[in-house]
Order: structure tokens, then C-alpha cells, then sequence
């Protein structure tokens, strides 16, 4: 076994606080990283919280991870040690499913293993995230990191950056579509990026005007405070997709009414309550609501490259590990522009 440290949640609602553990041995398609950076998730403090139900404890979160390779095992052939590389949202999966042989894994039939709050494929070893200072993880579970992108505001791509991309990928976000971004927050602020990198002509909906100079430095072409309730009248029908990255309760309906025919509202924000929607809110314009949920190894590795290319990173603001439970706070009162990232080296 290969000893650990990180800080951990010995139950929910904790203060998270140093924690020894175990990683296993390398594999022969083992890569071992050294960790240097975790990014902060909302869904980071949910689940330490079990807002969402069915955590396991003790729990150590984090999986926007980046960090270079120590050792590999005699079979890996696509790392080497001293390579810079991520781990994501799932360190493993079937592999034999449809939508696993579909480079979906995220979609995994008999589930896939989340890279903290989760099983190992034999459905009894918990896994631990990346507030830690080792992971190991099967290479083909393993990304590499392009090498202009510095690896501290990179971490945050590895679920943030994926969450966006996927969907504005996917409902084919590029010129000549109105794309508009709901919360302009960790995941709204990359959406922005992306977006308006895919050539979009992009729009963020915020609750007030106290980030309209930040959205148009990210690549925003407009921006409205949906404190001003006309703006719903003024742009009925402008959008061809709304990606909302809100985890609170919003009038669904009020954005269906933003699309154009054929156009798509698509939720990646988890609210804690249920969000009732309208029949008429989507008939009226064959209008779409649905979801998305991080991507697949490939199409990662293929944000990240694009994030290379186009040199996106996240707007972060680093910290050290002791700092954990303040940021968590900070984070639930919107109180970061816009990702907090663990500097790993901090961890004694």
C-alpha cells in the first residue's frame, strides 16, 4: 500500500481536518501522481454535507486534480513519469456497458466509480478525492494536461471546464448561435470562456449588475440582472441555448420562454428541491429542457486540448489546505472569483 495524507470529513456536516489513509499498490496499468493542486466544487460541499444523500464517510473530496506523474506501472504506455496529467470526476468504470464502449463512461450502466464518495468497480472499496497528496488511478482513466496551461488554474477544468464544455459541444454551440450562461459563478464563468471561444455570441443572466464588468472581460457580448423582470419580455424567443449552472431553485419556465423554436434550456446546476416546469413552456416553441453531466475521457482530454489551444484556464484564487472550511463558506455565499484551488504543497 502506498500511505497517504489529505483532510478528510469524518461525518456530514464536519469541519473537514487531516486525514492518514492508504492508496493501493501500483497496477501494472497504474499511474501514481503526485498531486499538486485540487480545485474547490460546489458539489465538493454537498456532498461533504450530504445535501444530496448517501455520502460515505469519512470522506475526502476533490476532483479537479493536477499533478505530475511519479511512477507507472510495466504496462502503462501512455504516461511517463515527470508528465503533467488530471484526474476528473471518475477514476473507472465498466468498461464493457454501451456507453462506456461509447467513450460515455460518465454514463456508465452499472454506475461509475467518482473519484471521491464512491465504490472501486468491486463495489466495496470507498474511493478518496484529491485533498491528498497521492492518487492512484488506471491510465486510461488519466488526463494530460496541455503544457502551456499552468496546473493550478487548469484543476478546475477537470470538472468545471468539462461540465460546459460538454454541453455547448453537444447542442453545437458556435458562430452564428445565441448562447446564454445562467450564474456566472465557477461553472458559469468557464461557460462564458468556452463559448465565446467556439465562436458563440454569448449573453450571462446574474442576479445583479455586480459582475457585468467581469462577464465582458471573460468574452461576454451581453449581460442582464435578472433582478429586472422585464428583460423575460425583452428577449422572449433570442436564444438558441440556455445552459443554467444555478444550484438554486429557479423559474425554469420564465428561461423556456427565452428559446427560440428548437431551442434548448440545459441544466448541469443541481438544486436540493424539485423544479416544476410547464407543459406549455415547451410545446409553445418545440423547445427542449435537458441535462448534462460532465463528459467522457475522451471529450475531456479533448476540452483540455481545446483549452490549450485557445490558452483557457480558470479564474482562480489559491489557497492552503488549513483554509479549507473557510473557503466552503465563502463558497455558499458566491464570496469567489471564481474557483477556489487547494495548493497541495500546504498539506504537512
Amino acid at each position: 500500500m502506498i500511505p497517504a495524507k489529505g483532510y478528510a470529513a469524518a461525518v456530514a456536516k464536519a469541519p473537514l481536518a487531516p486525514f492518514q489513509f492508504d492508496r493501493r499498490e501500483a497496477k501494472d496499468e497504474d499511474v501514481v501522481i503526485d498531486i499538486q493542486y485540487c480545485g474547490i466544487c460546489h458539489s465538493d460541499i454537498h456532498q461533504a454535507r450530504d445535501e444530496w444523500g448517501g455520502s460515505i464517510f469519512p470522506m475526502v473530496p476533490g476532483h479537479e486534480i493536477t499533478g505530475v506523474v511519479s511512477k507507472v506501472g510495466s504496462k502503462v504506455t501512455k504516461f511517463k513519469v515527470g508528465d503533467k496529467v488530471g484526474v476528473g470526476c471518475f477514476v473507472d468504470s465498466c468498461r464493457e456497458c454501451e456507453h462506456c464502449k461509447a467513450g460515455l463512461e460518465q454514463f456508465c450502466e452499472t454506475g461509475m466509480s467518482a473519484t471521491y464518495n464512491g465504490r472501486e468497480q468491486d463495489k466495496k472499496t470507498p474511493t478518496y478525492g484529491g485533498y491528498s497528496n497521492k492518487i492512484v488511478v488506471d491510465q486510461n482513466y488519466v488526463l494530460r494536461i496541455p503544457d502551456n496551461l499552468p496546473l493550478d488554474a487548469a484543476a478546475p477544468l477537470l470538472c468545471a471546464g468539462i461540465t460546459l464544455y460538454s454541453p455547448l459541444a453537444h447542442w453545437k454551440a458556435g458562430p452564428g448561435k445565441k448562447v446564454a450562461i445562467i450564474g456566472l459563478g465557477g461553472l458559469g464563468h468557464m461557460g462564458v470562456k468556452i463559448a465565446h471561444a467556439l465562436g458563440a455570441e454569448v449573453t450571462v443572466f446574474s442576479q445583479s449588475n455586480k459582475k457585468e464588468a467581469d462577464a465582458k472581460r471573460l468574452g461576454a457580448d451581453h449581460f442582464y440582472a435578472t433582478s429586472d423582470k422585464n428583460i423575460f419580455n425583452k428577449l422572449r424567443g433570442s436564444f438558441d441555448l440556455i445552459i443554467n449552472t444555478v444550484s438554486m431553485p429557479l423559474d425554469w419556465n420564465a428561461y423556456l420562454g427565452l428559446l427560440r423554436v428548437d431551442g434548448s434550456l440545459v441544466v448541469v446546476g443541481v438544486p436540493e428541491e424539485q423544479v416544476p416546469v410547464g407543459a406549455f413552456s415547451l410545446i409553445m416553441g418545440r423547445r427542449s429542457l435537458a441535462g448534462s453531466l460532465i463528459g467522457g475521457i475522451a471529450e475531456t482530454q479533448e476540452m483540455l486540448d481545446f483549452c490549450g489551444k485557445h490558452n483557457i484556464t480558470s479564474d482562480i484564487e489559491l489557497i492552503p489546505i488549513q483554509k479549507v472550511n473557510d473557503a466552503y463558506e465563502r463558497v455558499v455565499k458566491s464570496d469567489v472569483r471564481y474557483r477556489f484551488v487547494i495548493d497541495i504543497a500546504t498539506l504537512n
